[in-house]
């Protein structure tokens, strides 16, 4: 999603990628059903919508137009490096490019403690932010909980759009 920094967080766009999963063998690997169960992402879903990773990352590179890519957490580290060492090819986006959204919420005032046990779908909900209801480990929800607060901290004057930078 992109989130307008000049315009009290304002939602600009959304977008939704499906990637479908490979092996290091090259060979597609299976969705565990937990993994189903907890997102909603099935294996049909992947045949009609996914893409190979390269095809997503080219298309999330070009979603964000050069703009920072905020995630809760080291996702670019944990899951996005690895997932191109697995299916050896070169991420197309820099590793500047990211930043971590739990160093906005301290910046911001979240005791560090109660950043250890929120969850990127949780977090609207902690900062009591009435919004549409949201399903938990669903990627577009999950971002849009903490684009919520984003938009709050931002309208609050907590968060500056130089925080961002």
């Amino acid at each position: 999603m992109k989130l307008s920094l000049n315009d009290c967080g304002r939602i600009l766009d959304t977008s939704r990628f499906y990637t479908i999963p490979m092996d290091r063998t090259g060979q597609r690997f299976p969705l565990d059903p937990l993994f189903i169960k907890l997102t909603g992402i099935t294996e049909e879903k992947l045949d009609s919508k996914g893409a190979s990773l390269s095809t997503t990352l080219d298309a999330v590179r070009d979603f964000a137009d050069g703009a920072k890519l905020w995630s809760w957490g080291k996702d670019e580290l944990n899951m996005m490096a690895i997932s191109c060492y697995v299916e050896g090819i070169k991420p197309p986006i820099p590793a500047v490019q990211f930043g971590n959204a739990c160093d906005l919420l301290l910046k911001a005032g979240m005791p560090y403690e109660d950043l250890k046990v929120t969850r990127s779908n949780t977090l609207a909900a902690y900062y009591k932010i009435d919004h549409p209801p949201l399903r938990g480990h669903d990627a577009l929800d999950d971002a849009l909980s903490v684009a919520y607060t984003l938009q709050h901290l931002l309208q609050s004057s907590k968060l500056m759009p130089e925080d961002f930078l």
